[in-house]
């Protein structure tokens, strides 16, 4: 029968040999985890497309937007990601003091493809999370609606993003992200009035759950 001091001993000299092969299981589990899709919901707020006298200003209202990010691994903390979103919005005249008057009915549609950079980490709780930022260019198409008249517009976008995944099982996870749409609403296309328009930012905040295979 073995001492419990032998045994403790023995213990002693495997932990470290265990906790490499943990880590490079770990490791390797990252590694093979090719493939990430993450279904989203959030809240988008437009810029101006139009800025006038005394305040006065054209825009999308705030509204709800609905999205899926596709991702595939490059190097273990980059990736390529796809990503497309669409969100129905009025368009508003702003007016001080009569606030938002609706204009037309819209649908913008987002389409737009990037990188990713992801940062590990493990928080003083031992959860994992996951910042990362994104950056990438695309599409916003604007499908304009007035009574028995539609028109559409589409539009060059750039965007940058930050956000943070946590995980909640094998290959599950939360993702938080905001990100920004930079672009500018091509009026000419959508009315056929040669009137310039700002550059915009429009920011999408979202949450959703990220699947990994």
């Amino acid at each position: 029968m073995r001492s419990p001091i032998v045994l403790a001993a023995a213990l002693l000299a495997t932990a470290p040999v265990l906790a490499a092969a943990q880590s490079r299981s770990a490791s390797s589990l990252a590694t093979n985890t090719a493939f990430q899709a993450t279904p989203y919901v959030g809240y988008m707020f437009f810029g101006d497309y139009l800025s006038g006298p005394l305040g006065t200003s054209v825009t999308n209202a705030p509204a709800p937007v609905f999205g899926a990010q596709l991702g595939m691994k490059l190097a273990p903390n980059l990736s390529l990601i796809g990503n497309v979103a669409t969100a129905s919005s009025d368009i508003q005249a702003g007016v001080p003091i009569l606030g938002g008057v609706s204009l037309a009915q819209s649908r913008v549609q987002m389409f737009d493809a990037g990188l990713e950079l992801a940062l590990p980490l493990t928080t003083m709780s031992g959860t994992a999370m996951t910042p990362f930022v994104q950056a990438g260019a695309g599409a916003m198409r604007y499908d304009i609606t007035q009574s028995f008249i539609t028109t559409s517009s589409t539009n060059f976008a750039a965007n940058v993003g930050l956000g943070a995944d946590v995980s909640v099982g094998r290959g599950v996870g939360v993702r938080v992200m905001a990100k920004d749409y930079i672009g500018q609403f091509d009026l000419q296309q959508a009315t056929y009035l040669n009137v310039g328009t700002n550059t915009t930012q429009s920011f999408a905040f979202s949450a959703g759950v990220r699947l990994s295979f």
